[in-house]
């Protein structure tokens, strides 16, 4: 299993953790990824990274699909993985309703339509097999819609992809799932249970057989995304990942629909979810944050003293068959070596 370093999205200044991502390359870690929302975008901060890095890989978790086009996205991701002599991962997704009509400007409709038609057009881009033409719902190259002057050509990459660039997806629901197993090389759950993987599993093997059946767990990577806090008090490393679950059962999506609410409730946690998302929607954030059970924050991430965590590492080794990447969520520089000793590199 390998160890990947999610460095997420900034804040009000972009600085990226120069420090600690030549610390995790000089450790031999093998990814770092980079989130975008409505601030910094991922791949100007991917650049940079690997413009100061040599071996590791740099991902996009994820780059959101609404915000560029199929052939931009192809284009940049060959590029960047030219540049970097085959480091860069292609992560991708939908994002969400609240950024994709509030700041990018249009329409929500069938996200994973919109996900599975990019993917698509990117491959065929990277294969180079002739000019590019595609006819689908949410794309049409050359297009001829409303606003066409008739003037398109189908084309084909200038650039070649030198070396596959494997492309994964941000997938949180059933659909997403199956999408990820048709599709994609792997994909990014926000969180997850390795004790109730099956619920990711079982969905992702019905993509595998949609895709004509070759495809397996052999050659495909589920990547969770985990929060580690180091420190000898639990409540106290706890706070973080409450807050973050908090936010997002309580407050990413509307109230009728929430992915990560679902999910969560998902994995047993219905009667919870409900109160938390009624407490946050109704503004008494920190008392969502109050209700957010221990049990599902330590089912999901990693926290306590060092030999708890590394404990706590088996129960994600023992899923290494579907599990390829641990990509976490790290602001202590001492715990990295904790976890490269924990997954026995």
């Amino acid at each position: 299993m390998k160890l990947g370093l999610l460095l997420g999205y900034s804040g009000k200044s972009l600085a990226p953790p120069m420090d600690l991502i030549k610390q995790a390359e000089n450790m031999g870690i093998d990814s770092v990824w980079i989130a975008e929302a409505y601030g910094s975008d991922a791949v100007t901060v991917a650049a940079w990274v690997l413009g100061q890095t040599t071996k590791l890989k740099v991902g996009t978790a994820i780059m959101q699909v609404p915000a560029r086009t199929p052939a931009n996205t192809a284009m940049t991701a060959m590029s960047m993985s030219q540049l970097s002599g085959g480091r860069f991962v292609l992560g991708l997704g939908a994002s969400g309703p609240q950024v994709v009509e509030g700041w990018h400007g249009i329409g929500y409709d069938k996200p994973l339509m919109r996900l599975r038609e990019c993917i698509e057009i990117v491959r065929e881009i990277f294969a180079r097999q002739g000019p590019v033409s595609y006819d689908g719902e949410i794309y049409q190259l050359p297009f001829k819609g409303q606003g066409s002057v008739g003037m398109g050509k189908s084309l084909k990459s200038i650039l070649h992809e030198e070396k596959d660039t494997p492309i994964y997806t941000a997938s949180f629901t059933p659909a997403g799932f199956r999408l990820a197993g048709e599709i994609a090389d792997g994909l990014f759950p926000v969180f997850m249970s390795p004790d109730k993987i099956d619920i990711i599993t079982s969905e992702v093997e019905k993509g595998f057989v949609k895709a004509g059946g070759e495809k397996s767990f052999k050659d495909f990577d589920i990547a969770p995304f985990i929060t580690v806090q180091m420190g000898d008090d639990l409540d106290a490393c706890r706070l973080p990942i409450k807050q973050f679950l908090a936010l997002y059962i309580g407050g990413m999506g509307s109230k009728t629909k929430n992915y990560y609410k679902d999910f969560a409730a998902k994995l047993g946690y219905e009667d919870e979810v409900i109160k938390i998302q009624e407490l946050y929607l109704a503004g008494k954030k920190e008392e969502a944050m109050a209700e957010v059970p221990d049990e599902l924050v330590d089912e999901i991430s990693l926290i306590g003293p060092k030999q708890h965590i590394q404990d706590q590492v088996q129960k994600w080794l023992a899923k290494s068959d579907y599990i390829k990447t641990m990509i976490c969520t790290v602001t202590q520089p001492e715990a990295l070596p904790v976890l490269k000793e924990a997954l026995g590199e």
